[in-house]
């Protein structure tokens, strides 16, 4: 858990981002005594969004075959 003043908040706000990104939140404290955790947002976007193939392969069709696979095991 990360706290940080406000001050150093602010100067380096894009390291906030990245700690809570990757630590889970980070607190900020301001002088007069009050906090606030800044949080990342939770991504309901698929792993698989984005990826580029050769081939035209449907979302649907990547879990269908992963579906299968984990049936025969």
């Amino acid at each position: 858990m990360l706290v940080m003043t406000y001050s150093e908040a602010r100067q380096n706000f894009a390291t906030v981002l990245e700690k809570s990104k990757n630590d889970g939140c980070v607190f900020v404290k301001r002088a007069d005594g009050s906090m606030f955790k800044i949080l990342p947002e939770q991504s309901n976007r698929s792993p698989f969004d984005g990826i580029k193939t050769l081939y035209d392969i449907r979302h649907e069709d990547i879990m269908s075959a992963l579906k299968e696979t984990r049936e025969e095991n």
